[in-house]
């Protein structure tokens, strides 16, 4: 049986437990958000990876590829960042490996997996950290192992900086008006840092925001409560 470990938005934040769980992999898929070099080197000495830019890999990735397409014994795979840009005919493809919402997400389209092993780096709101193993047979069967990693405050001395963010800087304020006012801002068409100015908060909250507001036609400022997980 060969193992292989599939992460993604790892965002500066590679955990020990992670590291500790993908020892005797002989493969790693990563689908993207890295956020820098060193990461991506140390998850290349525990095995051969195979990785995609993410929108959050800068000027150091620029010559990360943003689609991958390997085949790993027997299996057939296309790799990409967001799911957007999956094409529509996977007729040749067993596995799809994507990243981008931190949300874990595993499903068959017409008998291809569409696999996101969700964020194992620093921790969203209230999603899980997870990650995920494929355990594939010599005859190309496989099975699909979620990992969920414990949510502490810190990790061998490692503090996880979007949880402070919540739990500090956010402490007190009303999210709710917050996603609010981040709806009539876009709707207005000002751009997304200047979002993040005018309301106080981080860019990538408001990059977040943004986009499920822009992605779901019709959502409430509850609704992108909902799927942020608070």
């Amino acid at each position: 049986m060969h193992r292989i470990g599939i992460i993604s938005d790892t965002h500066g934040l590679l955990r020990p437990e992670v590291v500790q769980a993908l020892q005797g992999c002989e493969a790693i898929l990563h689908g993207g958000d890295i956020n820098s070099a060193k990461i991506l080197d140390e998850v290349k000495k525990i095995a051969p990876t195979y990785v995609v830019r993410g929108n959050n890999d800068k000027e150091w990735a620029s010559e990360l590829p943003e689609t991958v397409s390997p085949k790993l014994y027997g299996l057939r795979f296309f790799m990409v960042h967001n799911k957007r840009f999956i094409p529509q005919d996977l007729a040749d493809i067993d596995i799809v490996v994507y990243g981008h919402s931190h949300k874990y997400e595993e499903k068959y389209v017409d008998g291809t997996l569409l696999l996101n092993p969700g964020s194992c780096g620093p921790r969203r709101f209230t999603q899980p950290i997870t990650f995920a193993v494929l355990e594939v047979e010599e005859d190309c069967s496989f099975q699909v192992r979620k990992v969920e990693i414990a949510h502490t405050k810190k990790s061998e001395g490692i503090t996880d900086g979007n949880e402070d963010f919540m739990e500090v800087r956010m402490k007190g304020r009303d999210m709710k008006r917050i996603i609010k006012s981040v709806m009539r801002d876009t709707d207005k068409g000002i751009p997304v840092s200047e979002i993040a100015v005018r309301n106080d908060i981080d860019g990538e909250l408001a990059e977040l925001i943004c986009r499920l507001y822009l992605t779901h036609p019709g959502v409430s400022a509850d609704g992108i409560m909902g799927k942020m997980g608070l």
